[in-house]
């Protein structure tokens, strides 16, 4: 696909999307021909992004299926509610025009894998917006991982762990699409940030693969309680019965043996922390104190105060053990949002088109990894039923 083939169209222009339309796609000087969201006021604020990037004025709509019909659109970004992802990728697939989607877990397992039966028909390219999986330190953790440094893995965690009472309590003030899911779903509804880099480490889909998990989730206490304290008494959200427990558990065993912790910890008061966690028979990595212990002697001679000797101490890793892709970054300058992370993920997205690469972040790992939302929800209402996760690739995860 050459340059001039990448015509994007890109739909929903919330806060997240409107941020990564200006400050990385057209940062990256992509050629953007359309924008769209359900909100007029949020799509005129799109184009005019465009336009201020010294781009023609873009086609403006209010449906996505018009962004798709346009005969001068070519790629298709989806950026809007977690409920709308699955039903406009498929579409732009079975339309054949290339898909980058956000990240939000599944509703229905039917439409991971309808997601998958799109792609296999069709060979349109898809790429899952995972970002943490370009984080800095998730690519030197599994850097360090491929080298053996901390030996044989068998345990990793993560967490989406993000106060956002606000958001979701002022969510119809916003127009966002949280509130609604907390009110009536109660599951691991945001799995990828903390499952896409253990994924990664874990070779999941290329030689090892999830087997089983088993959610339990809290009461749900935390968004009653700042409601209370921070909206008026006359609120209709003042009477409301939330559905998401404050904290959510999850537990996957892996076909390697390997296990698997995912929190959702979103409803309490609480610092942000994606936990990433790898424990190997070497070593480990931890995000929450950036920290890496090797078992070795100099190491093993401070084993009783870990955190005075090691907290923070995965910068002096950086010069030898940092993936050869951010060594890259670094050496350019690394730009945009989420320390970096974003402009990393969308470079590599646009680079791959052009070269007609397989995408790192494939429709089978947006797949798997959705899915754990759907069965999380099955599981917390068993009382923590372990139920089983699909293989969306048909076998072809033990090649490898």
């Amino acid at each position: 696909m050459q340059r001039t083939d990448i015509r994007i169209g890109f739909i929903g222009l919330g806060a997240r999307g409107y941020s990564l339309l200006k400050d990385v796609v057209l940062a990256q000087g992509e050629q953007v021909t359309a924008v769209c969201d359900v909100y007029e006021d949020r799509a005129r604020e799109g184009a005019l992004a465009v336009t201020g990037a010294g781009q023609p004025e873009p086609a403006v709509y209010l449906d996505y299926r018009d962004v798709i019909q346009d005969e001068n659109v070519t790629v298709i970004i989806i950026a809007t509610a977690w409920e709308s992802h699955v039903q406009i990728a498929l579409a732009a697939m079975y339309a054949k025009k290339a898909v980058a989607m956000e990240v939000g877990g599944a509703y229905e397992l039917r439409h991971c894998y309808d997601l998958v039966e799109a792609y296999e028909k069709t060979g349109t390219p898809f790429f899952f917006l995972e970002n943490c999986c370009f984080g800095r330190r998730e690519l030197m953790a599994l850097h360090m991982v491929k080298q053996g440094l901390f030996g044989e893995v068998v345990h990793c965690a993560g967490g989406y762990q993000h106060d956002l009472r606000h958001e979701i309590a002022f969510g119809k003030e916003n127009r966002h699409y949280r509130l609604r899911n907390y009110l009536s779903r109660n599951c691991e509804n945001y799995p990828t940030h903390d499952l896409g880099p253990i994924a990664k480490v874990l070779d999941l889909n290329h030689g090892n693969r999830m087997l089983t998990l088993s959610s339990t989730a809290s009461r749900a206490c935390g968004l009653r309680d700042y409601i209370r304290a921070s909206k008026g008494a006359d609120d209709p959200l003042q009477n409301a019965a939330f559905s998401q427990g404050d904290i959510v558990t999850t537990v996957i065993k892996c076909a390697r043996g390997e296990t698997i912790v995912l929190t959702l910890d979103t409803t309490l008061p609480r610092y942000y922390s994606r936990n990433f966690t790898v424990r190997g028979t070497k070593g480990m990595y931890e995000e929450v104190t950036d920290s890496v212990f090797l078992d070795r002697e100099a190491d093993l001679a401070h084993d009783y105060d870990w955190r005075r000797c090691c907290a923070g101490n995965a910068k002096d890793y950086e010069e030898e053990y940092d993936h050869p892709i951010w060594k890259a970054y670094l050496a350019e300058g690394v730009q945009g949002t989420h320390d970096g992370m974003d402009w990393l993920e969308f470079r590599i997205f646009f680079q791959n088109l052009r070269e007609d690469r397989p995408m790192p972040v494939d429709v089978y790992d947006a797949a798997s990894w959705m899915a754990v939302s759907a069965l999380s929800e099955m599981s917390v209402a068993r009382g923590g039923a372990v139920v089983d996760l699909p293989d969306f690739t048909s076998g072809r995860w033990v090649e490898g």
